[in-house]
């Protein structure tokens, strides 16, 4: 794979070039650029299938290159020292990112993934909707996008009722009735979703406030949904469940 660093410390550069060299090989750096503009103009010299991203580049951020891009025909791995800036519409687009200084194992994590969305050609989508998601003002309802093998879910926050955990899957239920299985950890969806009012009830269940039908005494206290369902509040959680309805 051919591949761009893009980041406006040198330094940061030369030790990622390193590290891809040592525990990622197939990895070829074909250009370097510190500032957007030059950027732009590599990556269209040399249209690659890589891009390392730096998201806050002084004045200036990574996302201001993908505006600049047309052509989105490259997979993106987000190069960060900062774990706010940015990183949760990077999130919400299920896209990866790196935190500075840059892990071995995770940068072959990620490597790797980068590698099987190229080979399955996938490409620009999930670009176009982190770029939309940022362009939205703040007050807009968000979408998160939930990545299955054949597919990619764009559902809006405002639609998920509830989220079970399942070993390192979890399940999504959705408004409409429809349930979405993510190979991924339900604490990842829990901090992801937590700023938008969702609740921890137990270990194994995350549920949207809007679908709480009401609470029930039975086991100590269990959550009656709006579908019917009934989920689960562990001791250590219900005092502050109680405080966030309202109970």
């Amino acid at each position: 794979m051919r591949a761009i660093l893009v980041d406006d410390e040198a330094a940061n550069l030369e030790n990622l070039k390193i590290l891809l060299a040592k525990y990622c090989p197939d990895i070829k750096v074909v250009a370097c650029a510190t500032t957007i503009d030059e950027a732009f103009t590599q990556v269209n010299l040399h249209q690659p299938d890589l891009l390392f991203l730096d998201i806050q580049m002084g004045k200036t951020t990574g996302f201001d290159l993908l505006n600049k891009l047309t052509l989105k025909t490259f997979e993106v791995v987000f190069v960060t020292a900062y774990d706010n800036y940015g990183i949760q519409a990077v999130k919400f687009a299920a896209l990866d990112y790196l935190l500075k200084p840059v892990d071995p194992d995770e940068l072959k994590i990620a490597v790797a993934k980068a590698e099987i969305r190229i080979k399955n050609k996938i490409h620009g989508e999930q670009l176009n909707f982190l770029l939309s998601q940022i362009k939205k003002s703040e007050s807009s309802i968000p979408k998160i996008a939930l990545p299955q093998q054949h597919e990619i879910r764009y559902v809006s926050v405002e639609d998920i009722v509830r989220c079970v955990a399942d070993n390192t899957y979890t399940f999504f239920f959705l408004a409409n009735g429809d349930q979405v299985l993510i190979s991924k950890p339900l604490k990842e969806y829990s901090d992801l979703l937590k700023p938008h009012g969702f609740i921890r009830t137990h270990q194994s269940h995350l549920v949207n406030p809007r679908f709480v039908k009401s609470w029930l005494k039975e086991d100590g206290g269990t959550l009656l949904m709006d579908t019917g369902d009934k989920i689960p509040v562990s001791k250590p959680n219900r005092e502050m469940v109680k405080e966030v309805l309202g109970k």
